[in-house]
């Protein structure tokens, strides 16, 4: 059995875990945390925190984690380079899940498109495209940047130098750039396409989620998983098998 300690329970992804942990017999919740609730007092109630808070949090929470030897399972995504930095001097410590997404879907995405990469080479033009709900905080989704990172890796370059977030005014697209287009509206829970285009033919892989219940599965599964594993910093393809 996994105890796990949700933290950002009000949430809207906190609910979710709260109600798709029924459906796991290897999962018990032992502590609902929110703003203003004491994370370290509630540590010895389990073994795993899943936190889906704020992404202004997470680094305080990985030392709770630390110093009393909890793993971690961040679904957080909005990280500043400078968050990102003191979250990660814990991966020594202990063993931490980070991942953009945790659903299975998408990580067969993410493997998709870094074969597509591979396999096209680089006359295809690459573009990725976003949607979410209107109350999402940060864009482009940690899921966009994710799938942006994996073109960017399998053609050698730099991200920051050759994404382009959307477009204004007049002039050719830009050879090598990666297109990161974000739109918000409605209550649209997330949709991803990546697209190769090149002259007379055009690929498109797209994933759709239709329901929060597929994020929260896949973070159960992975505080399941990382709950046996030694410290350092592991994502959803390792939980899945995929690397």
């Amino acid at each position: 059995m996994t105890r796990i300690i949700i933290t950002g329970a009000k949430g809207r992804m906190g609910q979710t875990l709260v109600a798709c942990a029924k459906n796991f017999r290897e999962v018990q919740i032992g502590a609902q945390i929110d703003m203003g609730d004491d994370l370290p007092a509630a540590a010895a109630q389990g073994d795993v925190v899943v936190d889906f808070s704020s992404h202004t949090a997470t680094a305080d929470i990985a030392g709770v984690c630390a110093r009393h030897k909890k793993a971690l399972v961040i679904g957080t995504t909005g990280h500043t380079n400078a968050e990102r930095n003191e979250i990660l001097k814990f991966k020594t410590k202990i063993p931490m899940v980070w991942t953009a997404n945790f659903s299975t879907g998408v990580n067969t995405l993410f493997w998709l498109t870094r074969k597509a990469a591979e396999i096209l080479g680089p006359d295809f033009d690459l573009e990725i495209t976003e949607m979410h709900h209107r109350m999402k905080i940060d864009a482009p989704s940690g899921t966009a940047k994710a799938l942006a990172q994996i073109l960017a890796e399998v053609r050698k370059q730099h991200l920051d130098k050759v994404a382009r977030h959307g477009r204004l005014g007049i002039g050719e697209r830009a050879p090598g750039e990666i297109g990161i287009h974000s739109l918000r509206g409605g209550d649209v829970v997330g949709d991803h396409t990546v697209v190769f285009a090149a002259n007379g033919e055009r690929i498109e892989l797209t994933h759709k989620a239709s329901s929060r219940d597929t994020f929260a599965n896949g973070a159960l599964r992975a505080a399941i998983w990382v709950a046996k594993q030694k410290p350092g910093l592991y994502d959803m393809q390792d939980v899945l098998g995929l690397k």
